[in-house]
């Protein structure tokens, strides 16, 4: 197994403490399913070093059974299983609202999501074996053991989203452990919501009346309006993210490149949180005219990102490139990033536009 140093090495780096990373677009798009060393990393505190064999995830709360369960007795203990699904950080391509007015986080390009095989247990088949009251208006709450400022990492999730099949414990991506910077030795996985909803190092599962009143999730990842600033953000008034929006990005070419006159294929995904991809429509001229891309789709895997293909005719002269995708209830992206701009850069899905050089 390579190196942190190596892995990093790989990377477009935001940050080193925490360690934030993405990798470079048309990397990202040589695969379908994305290499464990080329998938984003999003910390929010330190990555700590935790022995596998004395790991131990306990479960508690509204639960007629407590569990304590060691990661080989989760193992044996319940069916495993793999599910395909794209994991996106809710701050992907933050650049693009950044250059509307200040943000804050990290600058991420559109390389702040990824694809894998995801192999675990089901959690809704743990929390049945703990005797969970299914249908009950509760929230699962996760708890790490990474800290983020002086506290541990804590988010939830509604008990429906917890006992959907899709929804994971996972200790395996693409056929291997967990590297360090992806949660080993378990993490939570859960399609369709934002990564912050998709805990690593799992320490503790807590199910209860209520969301969890960590800083993460009770005060972070909120969306709020153009006019809210830092100094006026209300937690309590601000929507909640967990369904990731329909959102498209151009991998190929690459901003500023320069392209030979005649066919030039573009390359890049299309995702959506819970709904199908349809169409995706590629512009060579900002928008003016459009044509339809060519689709890729696992149909084995409905929480997994499409990839789409076309070859435009482009003559000499400079190009400004655009991507706009269509889910399955006809809704599209916004147009530019001005019209969802909120200060954090939360949910960045207007049209990607990629400007090139056409000799």
């Amino acid at each position: 197994m390579s190196s942190l140093a190596e892995r990093k090495a790989r990377l477009i780096v935001h940050g080193d403490a925490p360690y934030n990373a993405e990798p470079p677009l048309e990397r990202l798009r040589s695969a379908y399913r994305t290499a464990a060393d080329d998938f984003y990393v999003r910390s929010h505190g330190d990555l700590p070093e935790i022995d596998a064999d004395g790991y131990r995830l306990t479960l508690d709360g509204a639960l007629p059974t407590a569990l304590e369960l060691s990661l080989h007795g989760l193992q044996k203990r319940f069916p495993q299983v793999t599910v395909t699904a794209t994991m996106q950080c809710a701050g992907n391509r933050r650049a693009d609202m950044r250059a509307v007015a200040p943000v804050s986080g990290d600058p991420w390009d559109g390389g702040a999501i990824g694809t894998a095989d995801w192999t675990g247990v089901r959690l809704g088949d743990v929390l049945r074996e703990a005797g969970i009251t299914e249908g009950a208006n509760l929230h699962v709450a996760f708890e790490s053991h990474d800290t983020v400022e002086g506290h541990p990492y804590g988010a939830s999730i509604p008990l429906a989203k917890a006992l959907s099949p899709e929804t994971l414990l996972a200790f395996a991506m693409n056929g291997a452990p967990l590297l360090p910077e992806h949660g080993f030795p378990l993490r939570a996985v859960v399609p369709g919501f934002a990564g912050v909803r998709s805990p690593k190092w799992l320490k503790r599962i807590t199910v209860q009346d209520r969301p969890s009143d960590n800083p993460i999730q009770a005060g972070d990842y909120k969306l709020y309006p153009a006019d809210v600033t830092a100094e006026t953000a209300d937690p309590a008034t601000g929507h909640t993210i967990n369904i990731m929006p329909l959102n498209a990005v151009i991998c190929e070419p690459a901003r500023g490149a320069s392209l030979q006159a005649g066919a030039s294929r573009i390359t890049g995904y299309a995702v959506s949180g819970d709904r199908a991809v349809v169409r995706v429509d590629v512009s060579g001229d900002g928008g003016r005219t459009w044509a339809q891309a060519a689709l890729e789709h696992d149909a084995g895997a409905p929480f997994a990102w499409t990839f789409w293909m076309i070859d435009l005719e482009l003559p000499s002269g400079e190009h400004e490139l655009a991507v706009r995708a269509w889910d399955e209830a006809g809704q599209t992206q916004p147009a530019a990033p001005d019209d969802t701009w909120n200060y954090k850069g939360y949910l960045s899905a207007s049209w990607h536009r990629v400007r090139v050089t056409v000799d």
